[in-house]
């Protein structure tokens, strides 16, 4: 156990460096978040010397770190205003997920990209980024090239989008609200989102990470959706057992940590001083986990993505994200 703990330290030791790095770039220069910063200089960093190779395995945890980040965030959530809005967020998610399932299908086929390709595609545009295109690859028997290339494209989105999205919801100075829920609709991957919208404000944050999760919870319907599909049928019961254990790994359990926690702080048990701390950590662990999100950004990965998953993806985004504004505008 020790051994493989003395394993990480290099690793969360550059994770902190980078992280205070932006905390003190972000003290002095206001204009840029230091969660946005931290990411900024993680990628710096892996595209200019890199990550040798002893410090790897820390920087690798980040994915945990956002996880337990997250769930510690539901301290800070006020379950009031999520269940006055339930119907309308559960009405939009669904609505902008199928969409968005159905519309790169679509586009993938009339751009001539193979079935396959296409479906990852739409599961990592729709759902949950990269872990919704592993969780459909084994489901619709992709090979490696198209692996990478699904991935590939939904990395450079999540790059573009971090950018993007914060830009425009100060442009167009959109509400907390309005803005997390936005962005929840419409970026793909979780710490994009959650960096995007504490970008703009704590409320946005929350909110964004909420809508996410919700899109994130889908994953297991959506693979129940494409194992049918594929297969052509559920399959006898030696052919589910290892079908329903690919999707409870596949599933977002952190997701149900973040709801027992949102309960337990909403019921008023955990005193304030538990609750102020929970929610001290999770602001760091969310600094760490950006920082290492930034090392995951390879240039040179993202050269070697082809122009038509690149086309269809945008397109997509493009549509989605307007029609998303639009019906948040009206409901919220």
């Amino acid at each position: 156990m020790i051994p493989a703990i003395r394993r990480l330290v290099p690793g969360l030791a550059l994770l902190g460096a980078v992280a205070g790095g932006a905390v003190v770039v972000g003290t002095a220069v206001p204009v840029v978040t230091p969660l946005l910063l931290a990411i900024g200089l993680g990628a710096v960093v892996a595209n200019t010397v890199g990550v040798p190779r002893r410090f790897r395995p820390g920087v690798a945890t980040h994915s945990r770190l956002l996880e337990v980040a997250i769930v510690l965030l539901g301290a800070r959530l006020s379950l009031d205003a999520i269940v006055a809005a339930g119907p309308h967020l559960a009405a939009l998610v669904l609505g902008i997920v199928g969409f968005g399932l159905l519309t790169v299908t679509a586009l993938a086929r009339v751009a001539g990209l193979n079935d396959r390709l296409g479906t990852l595609l739409a599961a990592g545009s729709s759902i949950c980024g990269i872990s919704a295109v592993a969780a459909v690859a084994p489901i619709c028997e992709a090979d490696d090239s198209e692996v990478a290339h699904a991935a590939a494209t939904i990395l450079l989105f999540d790059a573009v989008t971090l950018l993007v999205f914060p830009a425009v919801g100060r442009v167009l100075g959109l509400d907390s609200t309005v803005y997390g829920v936005w962005i929840g609709l419409s970026m793909f991957s979780t710490g994009p989102v959650a960096a995007a919208g504490f970008a703009h404000s704590a409320v946005a944050g929350e909110w964004a990470t909420v809508t996410k999760l919700a899109r994130n919870a889908l994953i297991g319907l959506v693979a129940v959706g494409y194992s049918v599909r594929y297969v052509g049928g559920v399959g006898n019961a030696h052919q589910r057992v290892p079908r329903a254990r690919r999707i409870w790994t596949e599933f977002p359990t952190f997701l149900l940590g973040f709801l027992l926690l949102a309960v337990i702080t909403t019921l008023g048990v955990v005193p304030a001083a538990v609750v102020d701390a929970l929610v001290a950590t999770s602001d760091v662990l969310f600094l760490l986990a950006f920082a290492g999100l930034g090392f995951d950004i390879s240039l040179a990965a993202m050269r070697k993505t082809g122009f038509v998953p690149i086309a269809v993806v945008g397109t997509y985004l493009v549509v989605a994200s307007g029609l998303a504004y639009v019906l948040v505008a009206l409901a919220f």
